[in-house]
């Protein structure tokens, strides 16, 4: 007779090996590694792709391998000259190795993070606010390279730091408008100079070539008298030149 109870044990027994399977299997994507600690030691890293691991004596802590773009909130920075501004950032940066970020700090991004804080806050104070405003690239590459001297003995690279918004007060805000204003001008006035100083040369010479050729002077009268009739006017006043009077004059003073 057929008795369900004998096949209980074996169920039972089924049930166990397949759940010991499941939590035995770990399948990690490309971009991801994981750290394994067997009793405590750190074995390496696995993956990615299909393996093994030991229930109850082997944990896995998985880390990802892509780039991180991390936002540092605004932070109040007071600049070398003593001018106080709210400055933000954006990091990027990436695990290199799996292990050391694991082993080496307790929480990589938490420590990254408050590390990128602090040292926004240090190099910033060491500028002036026209450098701030003016050489932003060369600030971006020294805080990368700080950042990342740094977060290297955590495997952490940090690729790239871009100084993202600047917040000034707004009587310096004033200030600064004023000044480009003044900048604006005093181009403007320099190269309205310039071109006095050009045309007064170009003057020069001309009355030297008429000086040399008095029939040339006669021609650009005429011409002047064309241009000028050509507007329509009513009335036309113009000078006369002294050559067309001077044989009068020379008679009369002769007589």
């Amino acid at each position: 007779m057929f008795n369900i109870l004998n096949f209980v044990p074996l169920v039972f027994l089924f049930a166990i090996c397949v759940m010991f399977i499941s939590s035995a299997v770990r399948i990690l994507p490309e971009y991801e590694r994981g750290v394994l600690f067997r009793l405590g030691r750190l074995v390496g890293v696995r993956g990615p792709g299909l393996f093994f691991i030991i229930p109850g004596v082997d944990r896995l802590v998985r880390v990802t391998l892509r780039t991180v773009a991390f936002e540092v909130p605004p932070q109040d920075v007071i600049t070398h000259d003593n001018v106080t501004v709210k400055v933000s950032a954006v990091i990027y940066f990436r695990v290199m190795e799996p292990q050391k970020a694991i082993v080496e700090v307790e929480d990589y991004l938490y420590a990254t993070s408050q590390l990128s804080q602090t040292t926004l806050r240090s190099v910033l104070g060491q500028v002036d606010l026209d450098e701030l405003l003016s050489n932003r690239e060369k600030i971006n590459k020294e805080l990368q390279e700080i950042l990342d001297r740094h977060t290297g003995p955590w495997g952490v690279k940090v690729a790239n730091v871009e100084v993202k918004n600047i917040d000034l007060p707004q009587e310096m805000q004033r200030a600064i408008a004023k000044q480009a204003e003044a900048e604006r001008e005093r181009r403007a006035k320099v190269i309205h100079a310039e071109g006095e100083l050009q045309a007064s040369e170009k003057l020069a010479q001309a009355a030297v070539i008429l000086a040399a050729e008095p029939t040339a002077l006669q021609l650009r009268y005429l011409q002047t008298l064309t241009e000028v009739s050509a507007e329509k006017n009513s009335t036309i006043i113009f000078p006369v030149p002294i050559d067309l009077i001077k044989m009068f004059l020379e008679k009369q003073t002769k007589a």
